[in-house]
Order: C-alpha cells, then sequence, then structure tokens
C-alpha cells in the first residue's frame, strides 16, 4: 500500500483560499486514483473530491465544494492537491488524502490508504 502525508491546513478566515498537498511514496503514484475526504467533530466523514489516475483528466466533487475547490495532481512530484477556495465555517474540518487503484473506492470512502490528515479551521 502507498503511504500518503497531508500538509497545508491550517486557520483562515471566511472567504480565504488555502491549499492541501498529499504526498504518496511506497507506490506507483501515477496509477493509484486520489481523492480527498473531510470529517468535522460530530459529524461523519465525507467525500469532498477525486481525481483518476494517470492523466487525472477526470473529476469529480461533492455538491457542497464544486466551483469552490480543485483537485489536480502531479505524477512528476507523487503529489495530489486540493485548492479550496471561498471558504467557509462549514468546511471546516480534518481533511484526510486517499489513495486506491479504484476511482469508486475513492468515491465511496473505502480507500485503500488513507493519510493521517489535516486540520483546516475556518473562522467566520
Amino acid at each position: 500500500q502507498v503511504q500518503l502525508v497531508e500538509s497545508g491546513g491550517g486557520l483562515v478566515q471566511a472567504g480565504d483560499s488555502l491549499k492541501l498537498s498529499c504526498t504518496a511514496s511506497g507506490g506507483t503514484f501515477s496509477s493509484y486514483a486520489m481523492g480527498w475526504s473531510r470529517q468535522a467533530p460530530g459529524k461523519e466523514r465525507e467525500f469532498v473530491a477525486a481525481i483518476i489516475r494517470r492523466s487525472g483528466a477526470s473529476t469529480l466533487y461533492a455538491d457542497s465544494v464544486k466551483g469552490r475547490f480543485t483537485i489536480s495532481r502531479d505524477n512528476t512530484k507523487n503529489t495530489v492537491y486540493l485548492q479550496m477556495n471561498s471558504l467557509k465555517p462549514e468546511d471546516s474540518a480534518v481533511y484526510y488524502c486517499a489513495a486506491d487503484q479504484s476511482f469508486h473506492n475513492i468515491v465511496v470512502l473505502t480507500p485503500g490508504s488513507w493519510g493521517q490528515g489535516t486540520q483546516v479551521t475556518v473562522s467566520s
């Protein structure tokens, strides 16, 4: 399984932007679909975004972030990104990176690998 390390979380104000990164090791990065999910206190983990393996030409977003968040990947750096714009207090959560050779498994939150998470807090 691939190992994942997230970075880029922090405390921002509503309307600000933040870019999360997730760097993978221990596998062939380009062969993995990648994604992000999040979990707020007292809530279940929810899907945020996913990107197909290799080209990354196809992506999928949760309705709550569509138009504000952008997922991308750089296979030369073994890294997937989540650009978050127009942040809202309800975006506050721990954000987790996920990897799996199946895009479906990313979307339904059953990937083979999870990162440890990075905290994003958006103040009003």
